[in-house]
């Protein structure tokens, strides 16, 4: 018998060892791959319309017979899955429906008797919208284009220069010295309320949407209406005045600061633009016409006392045409809002309200001083916060976001009127009731 030589020796042995490693290798290689693949796996993200119904093929190497998908969309407001069946050749046809603009991470796990095979997060959809450019305005783009609200600026106005009227000089050297009303309102507005947002947010399970603009909304400075509100419920109207005026300077920081903060423990991580411009709108328009009504107090007092005869007429007026002005301006909005968000939404003047009462109260402040501070924490400059939303998001995100300030600012306005409305009830019955 014919030995090998020693160069066959080694490519026997060589040959051998192949054989022995390859398999190894080969199992090794296999067991570092993901088991899921959506395609052929070389592409993460998907592109896909607004508003449309699609599905995935998501392809699975694993050959357990009692394996599952279960999939997730980590943004069920961006897209929505409707369900998951087995496909031919091992793999799984998803259902999903696209909804707003924006981008839904997908969370793909592959369970065998309820244990974890893999887990994939790293597929995502991006949903772009339809009509990027509409050339037609129907939402709140040109909601300030409203032609009943430029019929009502002249009424505000002259209200505002009826208020300046009412402003006491001496009650606002006496603030200089006890800015305790301005500080509780402060306190109120940017740290109490936006946490009261984030926790209803939390509560009702919101969309980061949704969550994000209650937020806003509760990080919004005291409004216009707060010492309207004021003169009718027999609140102190210069610490109303001053306090509208100082917590919307405020807002410049605080605002966004505020939201900013619950933005990222809400995962919204969305770059929020304040509009300077429009608080600055704001404070002109409130500053301006106040002066002119002290001016006119001083100067012109027979006018000042026509002003005084004018101002709850046309206060009421303005509460009653900004409620139906609001929800006109809404509507198209506020049509598929659900039941979770108005149950938030109408709590928030509610406990806005109780906190500011509380917060005077524990202070020892004088009863009007109490209405006051109460009506500017219960009561939110809401127009601000949606200026901020549609600042800040795609159109369709940015008007499923203005459900929330939406219907806190109708929430307010409602529950103010029905407190003027049993307050007037009530001195018409009582008139000796303080």
């Amino acid at each position: 018998m014919t030995l090998p030589t020693g160069g066959a020796m080694s490519g026997a042995a060589l040959f051998f060892l192949l054989h022995l490693l390859l398999p190894a290798w080969a199992q090794e290689m296999a067991s570092d791959s993901p088991y899921l693949n959506v395609g052929d796996g070389t592409v993460l993200e998907f592109d896909f319309p607004e508003h449309s119904r699609g599905v995935l093929f998501v392809s699975c190497r694993y050959l357990g017979s009692d394996a599952w998908l279960n999939v997730h969309s980590l943004e069920p407001t961006v897209v929505a899955i409707e369900n998951v069946s087995a496909s031919w050749g091992g793999g799984y046809v998803v259902a999903f429906q696209s909804g707003l603009v924006g981008l839904a991470p997908l969370q793909l796990r592959l369970l065998e008797q309820n244990r974890l095979i893999e887990e994939r997060v790293d597929f995502r959809i991006r949903v772009s919208a339809s009509d990027p450019e509409p050339t037609v305005w129907s939402g709140l783009g040109h909601f300030s284009e409203n032609p009943v609200l430029y019929a009502l600026l002249p009424l505000i106005f002259l209200n505002k220069c009826a208020f300046g009227c009412k402003v006491e000089v001496e009650a606002l050297r006496s603030l200089l010295h006890q800015p305790h009303p301005v500080m509780l309102g402060i306190l109120g507005q940017f740290v109490v309320m936006p946490l009261y947002g984030y926790l209803m947010s939390v509560a009702f399970s919101l969309p980061k949407p949704l969550a994000l603009g209650l937020v806003i909304s509760c990080s919004s400075p005291g409004g216009g209406g707060g010492y309207l509100y004021s003169l009718l419920l027999g609140g102190d109207v210069t610490v109303a005045i001053s306090m509208t005026l100082l917590s919307t300077i405020a807002a410049t920081g605080l605002m966004p600061l505020s939201s900013t903060f619950y933005g990222w423990l809400l995962g919204a991580h969305e770059t929020l633009h304040v509009p300077f411009l429009k608080i600055l709108v704001t404070l002109l328009f409130i500053a301006v016409p106040i002066s002119t009504g002290m001016l006119v107090k001083c100067k012109l007092p027979r006018l000042s006392h026509l002003l005084l005869l004018l101002i709850k007429p046309f206060s009421f007026t303005l509460i009653v045409g900004g409620l139906f002005m609001a929800y006109h301006m809404g509507a198209f909005i506020l049509m598929n809002v659900q039941p979770p968000i108005v149950l938030a939404g109408v709590t928030v003047p509610l406990f806005g309200l109780l906190l500011g009462y509380l917060l005077a109260w524990c202070l020892g402040l004088p009863g009007p001083q109490r209405r006051t501070v109460s009506i500017e924490v219960g009561v939110q400059n809401s127009l601000l916060a949606l200026a901020v939303l549609q600042l800040s998001f795609e159109r369709a995100q940015a008007d499923f976001a203005s459900q929330a300030p939406f219907i806190v600012a109708l929430s307010s306005t409602s529950e103010m009127l029905l407190l003027v409305l049993g307050n007037l009830a009530y001195h018409k019955f009582y008139p000796s009731g303080s």
